[in-house]
């Protein structure tokens, strides 16, 4: 598990892009935390950092925004509504899966069972009005 501390939402963006650098292509992010706490600022990172030119938002109302670049693609989904397994293949969640797609998840923990076990999770705690620490590690590293 690896640890960091940002500040403002200038460095949960610029996490997010330094990440995203390092991601095997396809990887699935998975956002553990709740409302405020950072997921589209690093989301945004994500996308910035694949080289998608794309402005992003959070898919509360959509389920799942789409960022098409020349090279990358990434999914962005949100389950906070989603209750049980009917639900998430509504979504088309699965259509992505072992794709070359990278997907990014907020409110993961809806769905936690149906990540895949190499799933990147990024768990958020708020420290203080601006500061976030996220623990990031393979959803396979906590069993």
């Amino acid at each position: 598990m690896k640890e960091y501390k940002t500040n403002s939402y200038e460095e949960t963006v610029a996490l997010g892009e330094r990440i995203a650098k390092k991601l095997p292509q396809g990887a699935v992010i998975a956002f553990l935390g709740g409302l405020g706490m950072g997921k589209t600022a690093f989301t945004t990172g994500l996308v910035k950092g694949l080289s998608i030119n794309a402005d992003v938002s959070s898919p509360t109302f959509t389920i799942c925004n789409e960022y098409l670049g020349e090279k990358n693609s990434l999914y962005h989904f949100d389950m906070y509504r989603v209750d049980g397994w009917d639900d998430l293949y509504s979504t088309g969640f699965f259509d992505f899966l072992n794709t070359d797609s990278y997907i990014a998840v907020e409110w993961s923990e809806n769905i936690y069972g149906a990540l895949p076990d190499d799933a990147l999770i990024v768990e958020i705690e708020k420290t203080d009005e601006n500061s976030r620490l996220f623990k990031i590690y393979k959803k396979s590293e906590v069993g």
